[in-house]
């Protein structure tokens, strides 16, 4: 009798054991299976695709527009995907944005904190911008970059003005002090270290 008893409770305790276990494999599977669906890498954009996302459509002026239907259609992925977050944060010091627009703050180029968005603080402007230059020191990267690529660039400098945060980040800065993920915080408390600078050509800040 006393030897039943043993075995049912070290049956119950194996059980509950492997109940928790189950549990805990569960809760990892699941938080892997987010983290794959906010950072899903594509490293082949279709030939369709890339010619539609070459459509922009601009309202009256050439500032702002609307995006192009696969943008809506793919989930807005250059706003919202860890990957393609994290590939225009590369691309950004890759191609030497740095040197004009240091961390977000500006220097011979625009701020992008200040507030003041020239030709609009929109996917579409931000990508005409990266593709065919403005004028007064902005250079075209049409024939250095793939469409795919000014777009993930677009979608980083887009969050490094936000003032909301998203899912997906971008990576985190090699330096052994950073500050948070660019779209972690909103833009004006990115920086500590002192008021964000503007343009006197683009007259007082509204």
């Amino acid at each position: 009798m006393g030897t039943a008893r043993i075995f049912r409770r070290t049956i119950g305790k194996f059980q509950s054991t492997a109940f928790l276990w189950a549990v805990l494999l569960l809760a990892v599977g699941l938080a892997v299976w987010i983290g794959t669906l906010r950072g899903a890498r594509q490293y082949r954009t279709d030939p369709p695709v890339a010619a539609d996302l070459q459509t922009l459509r601009f309202m009256p002026g050439g500032i702002e527009g609307t995006p192009p239907e696969i943008y809506f259609a793919l989930g807005k992925p250059y706003a919202h995907n860890a990957y393609d977050l994290s590939q225009g944060k590369r691309l950004y010091s890759w191609f030497g944005c740095p040197e004009c627009h240091g961390d977000g703050r500006g220097a011979r180029g625009p701020s992008f904190l200040d507030g003041w968005w020239l030709y609009g603080p929109g996917i579409i402007s931000i990508v005409a911008s990266i593709r065919d230059g403005r004028p007064h020191g902005m250079p075209a990267f049409r024939d250095k970059m793939t469409i795919d690529q000014i777009w993930q660039l677009a979608g980083y400098i887009q969050t490094i003005g936000a003032y909301s945060a998203e899912v997906g980040a971008p990576s985190r800065n090699d330096d052994k002090q950073t500050r948070p993920a660019e779209n972690r915080a909103p833009a004006s408390i990115l920086f500590q270290e002192g008021p964000v600078g503007v343009d006197p050509q683009q007259g007082p800040t509204p």
